[in-house]
């Protein structure tokens, strides 16, 4: 019994030297695909929390990190789960999309945000050779209204930004809508925002007797396979640096037809309220 007793004090032992070891080191979780963890380190090197090697770009990992102060220790984590991990990190780095879904005002909750930059932009995508099939094209159109544009800015108060220059009343006037009456166009995307805008431009093609049907993904693979594959027409949901690479990886043929907007990425506190540790 004293040799059972003595085996478990020794695992407590170790076990309470082993967190030790780590008190004192913050963790960060960052999205765990390859655009957007890079896009999350150089959001932190651009606030002076690490410095990235010299060649380190779009595609960084925390390989790149070159210098970390602070004794960072990184968490790569599935995008679309860092919300919910966020209470047992000190912070996380979450895309704005799954910050919204998960009930995270960016606005008012972000610690840091990214500026609304143009490579991030979030767009419309077909397989290539579909680009100028009607109903896309109508699609397009709705997308690029300003109907929309109000609705993001009304809606999401910056979290969300249109980049749609010269936003139209939701109509391309080269189509036939008589001809595209009673057909249907679907679309893969996020939850939020993605499938909310999406619900604005729903209504623009209902009036022309146009459905949209909006399926909607939690993650980042599925969209991209099921419009490669035809199962669905477009999707919606990525920025233009993790198409082009999902392309390069997975030797998909998917084009942007429309730029629609930006969500720029923020950093979240979990254990941490504030930037005083980082700083």
């Amino acid at each position: 019994m004293k040799k059972i007793f003595a085996l478990i004090l020794a695992l407590l032992t170790l076990s309470a030297l082993a967190g030790c070891s780590q008190s004192g080191r913050l963790t960060i979780a960052v999205p765990h695909d390859t655009t957007n963890e890079a896009r999350a380190l150089l959001l932190l090197e651009a606030n002076g929390i690490i410095t990235l090697a010299e060649d380190a770009g779009i595609t960084a990992t925390v390989q790149d990190i070159q210098d970390n102060p602070h004794n960072i220790t990184f968490q790569e984590v599935e995008a679309a789960q860092l919300p919910n991990i966020l209470p047992d990190v000190d912070y996380a780095v979450i895309n704005s999309n799954y910050a919204i879904d998960a009930g995270i005002d960016p606005i008012t909750e972000s610690l840091v945000m990214e500026g609304a930059a143009s490579a991030y932009v979030n767009a419309l995508v077909v397989k290539e050779g579909n680009e100028t099939e009607p109903k896309i094209l109508a699609l397009k159109a709705a997308l690029e209204s300003q109907q929309v544009a109000d609705y993001i800015a009304e809606h999401y108060g910056g979290a969300v930004v249109s980049v749609v220059e010269n936003p139209t009343d939701g109509y391309d006037p080269t189509l036939d809508y008589d001809a595209l009456a009673g057909q249907t166009v679907t679309v893969g995307a996020s939850p939020a925002p993605h499938a909310e805008i999406l619900a604005v431009a729903q209504e623009i093609l209902a009036a022309r007797d146009i459905t949209l049907e909006i399926v909607e993904f939690t993650d980042y693979v599925q969209p991209n396979n099921v419009v490669e594959s035809g199962e669905i027409d477009a999707n919606y949901f990525q920025h233009l640096p993790y198409l082009d690479n999902f392309n390069q990886e997975n030797g998909t043929h998917l084009v942007s037809v429309a730029n629609i907007h930006v969500e720029p990425l923020g950093l979240y506190g979990g254990k941490q309220d504030s930037l005083e540790p980082l700083q």
